[in-house]
């Protein structure tokens, strides 16, 4: 694979995972235990979602710069197949919208169902962690458009991670039944934290050209900080080490296509079309 679809790769997988929380996120709207959290929430959506948008432009305009050919073996959505054939650019409505289920590369941590408010706020907490410390990195990127993304995410972060910080410690901190169902949701998802820090082809590729960051270092951090929230709030760090992978590279599990199908209904059923 050539430096431009390795990028075009990286990118994707930015926007895919912005995209895919941001859709799990929303599904509290309206729905939140108090209105100011309701708003909260909706708010990080939608900051999670104008990250896709941007990282999506950027995709897009890396697909339409490749040649036929190789446009041709990039994604096996028919959609997106036709629309090379006729010879279409891609924007980054056609990313989101058009792509089948094996053509996106998030982590599966983040496509996890919403569950109940304690399993919502565990899936934020670690990627939120995560998020902060790969954005601080990936400013230094000498890719300027994702350099650019990087340092307007970073502020955003930062508030998701403070906001989902303290109702780790305010539920696993709380009462028993909180406490417990904090407990319960960091066992669950626990396993699927791995992936964020798994290293394949595209990373190491990207980290070496100076465009992606060093997740190994990255990891320490992640886990440091882990350790300090979980201690204020009772948390107990599960036992056991394996993990589950496979949305970075196309594999997912069966939630992913349930958010898929909602996402997408509109743009299959009426294609084209625009507001």
């Amino acid at each position: 694979m050539n430096n431009q679809k390795l990028l075009l790769d990286y990118t994707l997988r930015l926007a895919d995972d912005a995209l895919i929380i941001g859709h799990r996120i929303s599904e509290w709207c309206g729905h939140g235990p108090i209105l100011e959290q309701d708003i909260a929430l909706t708010n990080t959506a939608l900051d999670h979602l104008g990250r896709a948008r941007s990282l999506y432009q950027y995709a897009a305009e890396q697909f339409n710069q490749l040649p036929v050919e190789e446009k041709k073996s990039i994604f096996t959505s028919v959609a997106i197949q036709n629309m090379v054939q006729a010879g279409a650019s891609l924007d980054e409505d056609d990313l989101a919208y058009l792509r089948d289920g094996w053509d996106f590369k998030n982590l599966l941590l983040l496509e996890q169902p919403n569950i109940d408010w304690a399993f919502t706020i565990a899936r934020s907490f670690f990627y939120d962690v995560f998020n902060y410390f790969f954005f601080d990195q990936l400013k230094a990127s000498n890719d300027a458009s994702l350099s650019a993304v990087a340092e307007k995410s970073l502020k955003e972060v930062t508030y998701h991670l403070r906001w989902s910080s303290e109702w780790v410690v305010r539920l696993g901190d709380g009462t028993d039944e909180s406490h417990k169902r904090m407990q319960h949701a960091v066992n669950e998802l626990w396993s699927y934290t791995g992936e964020m820090f798994t290293i394949n082809g595209t990373d190491k590729a990207m980290q070496q050209e100076g465009v992606g960051v060093n997740l190994e270092g990255i990891k320490q951090m992640w886990t440091e900080h882990i350790k300090v929230v979980f201690e204020d709030a009772t948390i107990t760090i599960p036992a056991g080490t394996w993990m589950q992978q496979g949305g970075k590279e196309g594999r997912h599990s069966e939630n992913l296509g349930y958010i898929l199908a909602e996402l997408q209904f509109m743009q299959r059923a009426y294609p084209g079309m625009e507001w």
